[in-house]
């Protein structure tokens, strides 16, 4: 993604600039804890370079970028898929470096037939449970499976954040769908959960599926980011400190225009709720295993 041309030899790359009709970039760094200048060569300059290489495609009918809904940063309230606003913050570099790459993507917008995909949260699937890696959502059920032996588990702070979690099947039928109809044409989409819940319920609703316990107590947030300033926790948890900063976000993603266009598909995000016990299952059967687990710093 950060070479020129994305290292092809000029005789594959002319074949491919003859013959691809569709293209899906994926291609990311992502890490909420990632450093500006990696995250910068990856997921911007990489960008730069898939443009690049889709404005040379003859038979293109559509270029499918994925973005992420954070592109909002901290801008707060209710954050449409029609809008893409510099906000005054950050939450991370991830964040950064995707806005700046959607804006690039919105160049080519105007000139190629493109779909910009916006989802929430990936989990694993919603009936299997089944994912690639343990990273946002399962750091609470990491930070849940190191303490079960303590005597009680607090809540953490008052975490009334929307946590907006959404199923890989999800996101890819609702792709494979809008990538192939006219009606996807030059539009961007919040594939997101319309009925989210709060981060606080999250907590409550895996600490009953997990240890069968409710919380007791609470622990104020500003103590728990000074206890994950400190590696050697962060380490033992199995927990990225930049994860609390989504805790007391308000921001809420409306995804009316990708509702309307999956209606007739009958495609639509499955509530939460009904994926807890598969999604617990599987990390409880993996959680021992290192290749699911993320590196934290």
């Amino acid at each position: 993604m950060t070479k020129t041309d994305l290292g092809l030899d000029k005789e594959i790359g002319e074949t491919l600039h003859n013959t691809v009709t569709h293209v899906f970039h994926l291609a990311a760094l992502y890490d909420l804890a990632v450093p500006k200048d990696l995250a910068y060569r990856v997921n911007v300059i990489g960008t730069a370079n898939m443009n690049r290489f889709v404005l040379r495609l003859k038979r293109l009918q559509r270029y499918v970028y994925f973005s992420t809904a954070y592109v909002a940063g901290n801008r707060e309230g209710v954050l449409k898929e029609n809008e893409l606003i510099r906000p005054p913050s950050f939450k991370n570099f991830y964040e950064e470096t995707k806005f700046e790459a959607e804006l690039l993507v919105k160049d080519v917008m105007e000139k190629r037939p493109v779909t910009i995909i916006r989802p929430g949260i990936i989990k694993g699937h919603s009936k299997t449970g089944e994912t690639s890696k343990f990273d946002g959502p399962y750091l609470f059920l990491n930070v849940i499976d190191r303490l079960k032996a303590a005597p009680f588990f607090p809540k953490i702070g008052k975490l009334q954040a929307e946590v907006n979690l959404v199923p890989i099947d999800f996101i890819v039928d609702a792709v494979l769908y809008l990538s192939h109809v006219k009606k996807g044409e030059k539009k961007t989409y919040h594939l997101t959960d319309p009925n989210p819940y709060t981060a606080e319920a999250l907590y409550e609703m895996m600490l009953k599926e997990m240890l069968g316990r409710t919380p007791k107590g609470r622990i104020p947030l500003p103590v728990v980011n000074i206890l994950l300033s400190f590696s050697s926790i962060r380490r033992a948890l199995r927990v990225e400190k930049e994860i609390t900063d989504y805790f007391v976000w308000q921001g809420t993603f409306d995804c009316s225009i990708a509702q309307k266009d999956l209606r007739d598909a009958g495609i639509s995000c499955p509530d939460l709720k009904e994926q807890l016990p598969s999604m617990i299952e599987f990390y409880l059967r993996h959680r021992n295993d290192e290749r699911y687990h993320i590196k934290i710093r």
